[in-house]
């Protein structure tokens, strides 16, 4: 990884912080993008002191945030580098129902809109650098829904859900993955997305205190970040997949999701609706 450009969302903890030393650790120069710039400096030097690598960078945003998105990957554009892995990781998890500035329900609107937005205003970028890979963080917990259902993003008719709404987002993920891998055939760059398994990080901190203390009551049970970012780790460097694309990961290997996450047509219908929210032609 020496030669390479790398940018790593939600780097500052977690799956995505493992990822990040692992990509830094292997010699590749680095952009970590965070919420809080606190916490990205923080995090900007424990990486360079354990890697002992220099090349690393922050990028100040909030996938919440579609203004936020495209500043960044304005950003990332202005320095004129190539970008050779590009890590989709940042997520969260609401036990309520959150909006975010721009209308959209949350988890929808970071776990899936986020992904699809950086990704879309960097594509060409990571076409002019190919070979390159496009890597992003799914779930198991697409099978807490049985389709897509665009007509009720908020999952409202029977009352917010956070497992339906999380696992829909991350049904999303995976129908994006594969349409965007469709698209990219040819352009020698790869899409592919995986499954972590269940994490002790961060994620869903921004909830109440009783959620918040199940979730440290359950973290011994959790995997740790390290092993979490294991598939992330080996679809951004691992040879054995050079050219593997619009494959779904878990630990390392290839695995079906549920049969309605390689749905063609729902990942078109998808892929347009995305389009429409996010402003894109």
């Amino acid at each position: 990884m020496q030669d390479k450009v790398c940018l790593v969302t939600g780097a500052t903890s977690g799956i995505g912080r493992a990822t990040a030393k692992a990509l830094a650790a292997q010699g590749a120069e680095v952009f970590l993008l965070v919420r809080s710039r606190d916490k990205g400096e923080i995090a900007l030097q424990e990486l360079a002191h354990e890697t002992r690598n220099s090349r690393l960078h922050l990028l100040i945003g909030d996938l919440a945030r579609q203004s936020d998105i495209r500043r960044v990957a304005a950003e990332f554009l202005s320095t004129g580098k190539p970008l050779h892995v590009l890590v989709n990781n940042a997520g969260l998890i609401n036990t309520r129902l959150r909006h975010t500035p721009d209308g959209i329900e949350e988890m929808f609107a970071v776990n899936h809109l986020g992904y699809f937005l950086l990704t879309e205003l960097l594509r060409q970028r990571l076409i002019q650098s190919a070979p390159s890979r496009i890597v992003s963080v799914s779930s198991g917990a697409h099978a807490f829904v049985k389709g897509l259902q665009l007509d009720d993003l908020e999952f409202q008719r029977n009352g917010f859900s956070t497992f339906a709404v999380y696992g829909h987002s991350k049904l999303c993920n995976l129908l994006w993955t594969r349409e965007l891998a469709r698209q990219l055939q040819g352009s020698g760059v790869t899409a592919n997305c995986l499954h972590p398994g269940a994490v002790g990080t961060g994620l869903g901190n921004q909830n109440a205190r009783w959620a918040r203390y199940v979730t440290r009551l359950l973290r011994p049970f959790f995997r740790t970040p390290e092993r979490g970012a294991s598939s992330s780790i080996h679809l951004a460097t691992s040879p054995e997949v050079e050219g593997v694309s619009g494959k779904y990961y878990y630990d390392c290997k290839p695995i079906r999701p549920k049969p309605w996450a390689e749905d063609d047509a729902a990942a078109r219908e998808l892929w347009q609706l995305s389009q429409r929210m996010t402003r894109l032609p």
